[in-house]
């Protein structure tokens, strides 16, 4: 079947409220893996240009103006018919939708159907004053077979954005809106015509848009506070003298300073080099937990733990030990630096670091003036089981949540000798 473009005047009201209006209509980073496809008016495709070639997004002169500056936002409470496509302003707590449009530039409908049409969205997990979002058309029948465009969100202050969770859905005008999986962030979602099936004819009465929801959150989310002590001492402090033998204690302290509760919180401790976590030694205290729960996950100083959900002010101090090892330390001062990091919905929001100062001394004199060489970090193996903490933290009681859970365990572990449930969620950081 072979479909003639009209020209925009003609073309149908379901598909001019799917495409809306990109401004500015300047194109500026698109791609493809042709390493820049050509581009066609509509006249010329009418007039057989692209032959039985099947491609995306290639019309100048198309419903959104040039369909290669296809991604676009605005805010999700502007019902208006005006995207961003290059970049926006954005403010805290603020939500954005951000769409991804999709066309199939065949004018031969039903004998030109593209195969297997994925959408997917790149997100960042940073803090920063500018984010780029990312948007990938792949189809594997069509030239080229995969196509990108990009939205800047942009703030004087730093920020980090959060994904809204079952926000994604394609639109178009034989399905309406539709629900797309949250894999349309990671792996990718197939879209369609008449089902999600990765199925899409040639024409403007095919194209559709796939959209997701972010929110804004200033990068003063959360405080993050890192301490470290000899084992069986009582103070806290940020540096502490040691050899190599001591057992250390880190103490990392969490608090939400969001209005809003934040979920699936995740704490993760990058060890240095001379530094080996000391196995089954992560406790947290939270509001649930005062008196502390061991956690049967290792995975502190790897992927990670996460430690559950925290209502606004709500705080939670995590626990674990390590132990001081030569294996690449120098004569005189080596400082070891550890850095704690804080997650919600795989962006960094809070930081801290401590420090373990070692003075190693060898055969031959080191010069009083040598510079502290500070070790890199690094993930340690595991030794032997130690005891138990030597003293319960203190904890501000606040409210906190409702769970705890690890980064390792499967679904359904107990925690047996306290026996508070554990569920399951492993996630890089």
């Amino acid at each position: 079947m072979k479909t003639i473009y009209k020209s925009l005047l003609g073309v149908s009201a379901a598909a001019i409220v799917a495409a809306a209006t990109l401004t500015p209509a300047i194109v500026t980073a698109w791609g493809d893996s042709a390493n820049g496809r050509p581009s066609y008016t509509i006249a010329e495709i009418n007039a057989g240009k692209l032959g039985d070639t099947i491609t995306f997004n290639s019309i100048s002169d198309g419903a959104i103006g040039d369909e290669k500056n296809f991604v676009g936002a605005k805010l999700s409470s502007d019902t208006g018919k005006v995207w961003n496509a290059n970049e926006i302003n954005v403010k805290d707590g603020e939500t954005y939708t951000i769409r991804l449009y999709v066309h199939n530039n065949s004018p031969k409908g039903t004998d030109a159907v593209a195969e297997n049409v994925k959408t997917t969205f790149s997100l960042p997990t940073t803090v920063s004053k500018s984010h780029t979002i990312i948007g990938y058309i792949d189809s594997s029948n069509a030239t080229p077979n995969r196509y990108w465009d990009e939205v800047v969100l942009k703030s004087d202050d730093n920020f980090y954005i959060e994904y809204v969770k079952g926000s994604a859905k394609y639109t178009n005008s034989e399905m309406g809106a539709v629900s797309l999986p949250d894999e349309v962030i990671t792996s990718g979602a197939l879209v369609g015509y008449t089902q999600l099936d990765g199925k899409i004819p040639g024409c403007y009465q095919y194209d559709g848009e796939a959209t997701i929801q972010v929110k804004v959150h200033a990068s003063v989310s959360a405080k993050l506070t890192k301490q470290v002590r000899i084992k069986g001492t009582k103070d806290w402090s940020e540096v502490v003298e040691a050899k190599v033998g001591d057992e250390i204690e880190y103490r990392i302290e969490y608090q939400n300073l969001l209005a809003d509760k934040v979920t699936d919180v995740m704490i993760r401790d990058i060890l240095p080099t001379n530094v080996e976590y000391v196995a089954d030694s992560t406790y947290v205290y939270n509001y649930n937990h005062k008196d502390g729960v061991k956690l049967s996950s290792n995975d502190i100083t790897t992927t990670g733990v996460n430690i559950g959900d925290y209502e606004s002010k709500g705080n939670a101090i995590v626990v674990f030990a390590g132990k001081v090892v030569d294996k690449t330390m120098v004569c005189g001062k080596n400082q070891l630096v550890n850095w704690a990091n804080s997650t919600v919905s795989g962006a960094v929001v809070a930081k801290d670091d401590a420090s373990v100062m070692v003075n190693k001394t060898c055969d031959t004199p080191v010069t009083p003036d040598e510079p502290v060489t500070p070790d890199e970090p690094v993930t340690p193996d595991e030794p032997a089981k130690p005891d138990t903490p030597t003293e319960t933290p203190s904890v501000i009681v606040k409210t906190g949540p409702g769970t705890i859970v690890t980064g390792a365990v499967g679904a359904g572990s107990v925690v047996t000798a306290l026996g508070y449930y554990i569920a399951s969620r492993k996630k890089l950081m």
